[in-house]
C-alpha cells in the first residue's frame, strides 16, 4: 500500500493562531489576524502533593490554567512584564482596572480563584503607558465542561468533522452550540503523530472550520495519524477538542465529471481534484442502473457492478432507466464519491441525459 508521508529535514507542526480581539486588544493591530508560528509550550504542575492545577503557555501572552473539576482552586500564577522593564516601576491592571491593593513589580504572582481568569496588563507607573500583557484562560482538566459544551457533538463523528477530496489537503469543521455562539477560536494545531511532517492551515472566515495542506508526499504507506487540536474560548473560559484520523479514512473523491452515454456506451473522467497521475492513484468505479424516477441510493437496482475503467458497456433490456456511477480509492477502499448520473427517459432516444 502506498504511503502518505514525506520526511522533512526538520520536524514542524502547523500552529494556526487567531488574535483573540476581545481579549488581547492591545496587540491585535500589530499582529496579522491569522498567522503560522512554531509553538514552544511549557507545562508546569503546581500545588500540593495532590496537584490541583497546572499552567501551560499556549502561545505568546496566553496561559492556560488547567484546574481539576469540582475542586475549589486558588491558583498562584507567575507573570512577567518583560526583561526590558526590569529596572522600571511597573504596575498591573486586570481587565482594564487597577488591581487593589496595588500590584507592583516586573515579576509578580497573581491569585486566580475558581474560573476567574483575565487579561493582566502591566504599565509604566500609575500614569504610564501600557507595556505588555498576559491573558489567563481557565480550562477544566479531564474533559470536563461547564454547562453546555462550546462545540456541539454528533454521535457518529464527535465534535469535529474532517473530509478530504485527495491526499494533499483536508477540511475540518465544527459547530458552536446555541448558548456558546459568541465563542472564538484561539489556536488550532495540526500535526502528524511521531512523524516528520509539515501541515499548513488557514482558518475559515467564520471561524467554524479550517483548511489544511499536507506537504507529505503520498507515495508510501500512511504510518501516522494526523492530530488536530482546536482551542476555543468564551470570556476567559477555554475548551480544547481533539480529532485523530488517517487521511485514507476521510478521503472521498469528488463527483465524477463528464458523464456521457450514447446507446449502450458510457464514459466519465477522473475528478479534477484527484491526485495525479491517475494510473498511480487508482480509483475503482461502482456502476449502478435503477428504474427511471428512483434515486441512485435506491436498493431496488437493475444491475450493480464494479469496474477499474472510466467507461462501461451496458447490456440491459430496460429502455427507461437512470445510469449511476461513483468512485472510491482502489487501494484503501475508503468512502465513495457522490453519485454522478444520467437518465434515459425516452426509449426513442439513444442519449442518456445528465440530470
Amino acid at each position: 500500500m502506498r504511503s502518505l508521508c514525506r520526511h522533512a529535514e526538520h520536524r514542524r507542526a502547523s500552529h494556526l493562531i487567531c488574535c483573540p480581539h476581545r481579549i488581547i486588544t492591545s496587540t491585535c493591530s500589530k499582529m496579522h489576524a491569522l498567522f503560522l508560528m512554531v509553538l514552544c509550550a511549557g507545562l508546569w504542575p503546581v500545588g500540593s502533593s495532590s496537584i490541583e492545577y497546572s499552567i501551560e503557555a499556549l502561545m505568546d501572552n496566553v496561559l492556560a490554567l488547567k484546574v481539576r473539576h469540582g475542586v475549589a482552586t486558588k491558583a498562584s500564577v507567575p507573570l512577567s512584564c518583560g526583561e526590558a522593564y526590569e529596572n522600571q516601576r511597573v504596575l498591573w491592571k486586570k481587565n482594564g482596572e487597577w488591581i487593589n491593593p496595588p500590584l507592583e513589580g516586573n515579576q509578580v504572582q497573581v491569585e486566580v480563584k475558581e474560573m476567574d481568569g483575565g487579561n493582566y496588563t502591566c504599565h509604566l507607573g500609575p500614569d504610564g503607558d501600557y507595556l505588555n500583557h498576559t491573558v489567563i484562560l481557565v480550562q477544566l482538566e479531564s474533559g470536563h465542561k461547564i454547562g453546555q459544551d462550546i462545540l456541539t457533538e454528533q454521535s457518529d463523528i464527535g465534535h469535529i468533522h474532517c473530509s478530504a477530496y485527495n491526499y494533499s489537503s483536508f477540511h475540518c469543521t465544527w459547530k458552536r452550540s446555541k448558548l456558546r455562539e459568541s465563542a472564538s477560536v484561539l489556536l488550532v494545531r495540526a500535526e502528524r503523530q511521531s512523524s516528520y511532517s509539515e501541515i499548513s492551515c488557514e482558518l475559515d472566515a467564520d471561524g467554524s472550520g479550517i483548511h489544511c495542506q499536507d506537504a507529505s508526499c503520498p507515495h508510501k504507506e500512511e504510518q501516522h495519524r494526523i492530530r488536530l487540536i482546536v482551542y476555543i474560548y468564551i470570556g476567559y473560559y477555554l475548551e480544547v477538542y481533539t480529532r485523530l484520523f488517517y487521511l485514507r479514512d476521510i478521503v472521498r473523491p469528488d463527483a465524477l465529471p463528464n458523464l456521457r452515454g450514447n446507446k449502450k456506451e458510457f464514459s466519465w473522467s477522473h475528478p479534477d481534484s484527484w491526485e495525479k497521475p491517475c494510473t498511480y492513484f487508482a480509483l475503482q468505479f461502482q456502476v449502478k442502473v435503477v428504474k427511471k424516477g428512483l434515486s441512485c441510493d435506491s436498493t431496488e437496482h437493475i444491475m450493480l457492478e464494479e469496474t477499474p475503467e472510466t467507461k462501461y458497456e451496458l447490456n440491459i433490456k430496460t429502455k427507461k432507466y437512470t445510469f449511476c456511477v461513483r468512485a472510491q480509492d482502489k487501494h484503501t477502499q475508503g468512502p465513495f464519491s457522490p453519485w454522478s448520473f444520467c437518465t434515459r427517459a425516452n426509449p426513442k432516444s439513444q442519449e442518456c441525459v445528465p440530470t
